[in-house]
């Protein structure tokens, strides 16, 4: 899976997810890749798999957003993620978080 297949799949789940960062206020979507491996078969570069997280921040406790973007990952066999949740209290958001690993 490249980087923009990825990215299609978080903007089917939330058209207004932004790469990297964005000035939206309210609840909102970003993703950032931040690493990638290559990998190798029968003596040969075969692919990548990239390490990318993808944040909700959210002040709503049950924001619905948060399953519609779990169901959108789990949906592709491509797609293994880490699921964490914290609440940062200097902001007020609730931040989940999709640790990705994408191949």
């Amino acid at each position: 899976m490249t980087l923009q297949e990825f990215r299609d799949v978080l903007l089917e789940a939330d058209p207004d997810t932004k790469h990297y960062w964005t000035k939206a206020a309210g609840n909102y979507t970003t993703w950032h890749e931040y690493r990638s491996e290559a990998l190798a078969g029968d003596d040969a570069r075969i692919g990548t798999k990239w390490h990318i997280q993808v944040d909700r921040f959210t002040k709503l406790e049950y924001d619905p957003m948060v399953d519609v973007m779990g169901a959108a990952l789990d949906a592709w066999v491509e797609i293994g993620y880490v699921y964490r949740v914290d609440y940062e209290i200097d902001t007020g958001y609730i931040h989940h978080t999709w640790d990705c690993e994408v191949v």
